[in-house]
């Protein structure tokens, strides 16, 4: 098969492997769509990875190829997605169910082979089917589904009419404010910088979406809540910009959620802190999803229930498209910002 493989830190090939062949309870998928995900950039040109050689990816789709030992409830062709954290089992989050909490995970696309190649092995238990009607380009995208919806559920929930802040517009963010306005949400704010985003946003139906670079976000959230601030507010960028965004954004027992990979240290000014104590604001953390292992009615079943109900609109986020061959030059673009990016697909059946 053919792969992209990263030999390490901004050394990414296009090379002929072996067909990885399934286990005991594994299944072999060929990829048809592969999303490329904000952390896979720092992955491979940046920080670098766990392990190399490494082949990247881990929000994907495709068609069961062949089923190991074990495995026979899932026929070839099926159309199917995959959590992509594979959990050791044996720890005591994992007894919880609490697998992204796993404390000896591997991961596809990071710690182990993902899916920027033709196939991909993965145990059954992280397979899930796309139902009927499920585009293979929309399936690709439940993981970040899943990881927005997750967010917004680690705020405690969110009651109808609460006003809901999302800093930063990028796929995840615009998942999270779709997640928001489904959930009943009276008022989603959008604040990024880049104005092609903005404009998407906009396209997508939130009225209120402001270049961050070009007003005072904290200015546009009194205007729009009365000076009372907003009830959540979401950072799905990981900038400084956008932490401190959040914390003035909130307002009276306010909820702050950490959701976009950090890319640098946050120097947080004494008035702040300060405010952020007085209103009492509660600040927790999101990583990754809820999965169930059992088929329970977890984050990812509503994610792929949302899909075939088209209640998500998930096609507009695609801005791109690219064969693997073609996939080095695309990743090199969103890495330097040489053009708006939003969501990548790589789509190895292509060629």
């Amino acid at each position: 098969m053919r792969a992209l493989v990263l030999h390490g830190i901004d050394d990414l090939r296009l090379e002929d492997m072996p067909v990885p062949e399934p286990g005991p309870g594994e299944v072999l998928i060929q990829v048809v769509a592969c999303g490329v995900c904000g952390s896979d950039i720092p992955r491979i040109f940046t920080k670098g990875a766990h392990r190399y050689p490494l082949i990247c990816g881990h929000e994907f789709s495709g068609l069961v190829t062949e089923c190991g030992e074990g495995v026979d409830d899932l026929e070839k062709g099926a159309h199917v997605t995959a959590f992509p954290l594979l959990w050791c089992g044996k720890c005591p989050s994992c007894e919880r169910g609490r697998y992204a909490q796993c404390l000896d995970y591997d991961y596809l696309g990071s710690r182990c082979h993902g899916a920027f190649a033709e196939y991909v092995k993965v145990p059954r238990r992280n397979v899930l089917r796309v139902p009927e009607g499920v585009s293979m380009e929309v399936a690709a995208m439940a993981e970040p589904a899943a990881v927005a919806l997750h967010a917004l559920r680690r705020a405690g929930g969110l009651s109808a009419g609460e006003v809901v802040a999302v800093f930063g517009a990028g796929p995840v963010g615009l998942m999270v404010a779709q997640w928001a306005e489904i959930s009943g949400a009276g008022k989603v704010i959008l604040f990024d910088v880049a104005p092609d985003k903005c404009a998407l946003a906009r396209q997508l139906g939130f009225r209120y979406c402001f270049n961050a670079s070009e007003t005072l976000t904290r200015e546009v959230v009194d205007n729009l809540t009365d000076g009372l601030g907003v009830d959540i507010a979401i950072d799905a960028a990981g900038v400084p910009d956008t932490l401190t965004g959040c914390l003035e954004a909130a307002g009276i027992g306010g909820r702050v959620v950490l959701l976009g990979n950090p890319s640098a240290d946050v120097l947080m000014p004494a008035s702040l802190l300060s405010q952020t104590m007085r209103r009492e604001i509660s600040i927790v953390g999101s990583w990754n999803s809820v999965y169930s292992a059992s088929g329970n009615r977890d984050e990812w079943q509503v994610v792929l229930q949302s899909m075939a109900a088209s209640a998500l609109l998930l096609n507009p986020l695609i801005s791109h498209r690219v064969t693997l061959a073609h996939a080095p030059g695309m990743l090199r673009t969103v890495y330097e910002k040489t053009q708006t990016t939003m969501k990548v697909i790589i789509q190895p059946i292509l060629g």
